[in-house]
């Protein structure tokens, strides 16, 4: 099974990294995606198409366990490269099957509207089957591409996930509607 980023002609690897870079060169916090992750003082993180690792590695800096999950084995090599220490996983996130449990499992960089059409129930379902009791699935992405709000809630409610909130950036920002962006907490109920 691939994904629509497959399909894209995006940047990869250290092209993918260029930009982040850039962007902290000029003053812009590459982290706002960790930061947003540690506001629920996790132990433990799956960073699920993880790309090639900004948010694992800056998570695993600040003293989180985490594991990196990802499709294009390219972005892979950049995260190892980068992080040879931390566990980088090449899987499909529709089928990924790991034998723990985490705090978080963290979807950032529009994984969602990136995933293989007509898989978003099966990835959120893994990813849920992934989650500790009491932990949070935290996925951000942009609307109006090729999924909305309500079939990602209906998708995560059918995983056995409730909302605990949404916001329309990484930075926190209340969430409003007929935005461009949403960042989602689904929790997994404790019993």
């Amino acid at each position: 099974m691939g994904s629509r980023w497959q399909r894209t002609d995006a940047p990869r690897g250290d092209d993918y990294d260029a930009r982040w870079k850039a962007l902290a060169a000029s003053g812009h916090d590459p982290h706002g995606e960790a930061s947003f992750v540690m506001r629920f003082t996790p132990r433990s993180v799956l960073d699920a198409g993880c790309g090639t690792g900004r948010v694992a590695i800056e998570l695993a800096r600040r003293g989180v366990a985490v594991v990196g999950a990802d499709l294009d084995d390219g972005m892979l090599d950049a995260a190892r490269r980068k992080a040879p220490q931390l566990d980088w996983i090449c899987a499909d996130l529709a089928t990924l099957e790991l034998t723990r449990r985490f705090d978080v499992v963290v979807m950032a960089g529009n994984v969602m509207i990136f995933v293989e059409p007509g898989t978003e129930a099966v990835v959120v379902a893994r990813m849920a089957a992934h989650l500790e009791p009491s932990g949070r699935l935290i996925a951000g992405f942009q609307l109006g591409q090729t999924l909305d709000l309500d079939r990602y809630d209906e998708v995560a409610t059918a995983a056995g996930l409730v909302l605990d909130d949404r916001f329309s950036t990484w930075d926190g920002e209340a969430f409003t509607p007929g935005g461009r962006y949403a960042v989602s907490v689904h929790r997994r109920p404790a019993g």
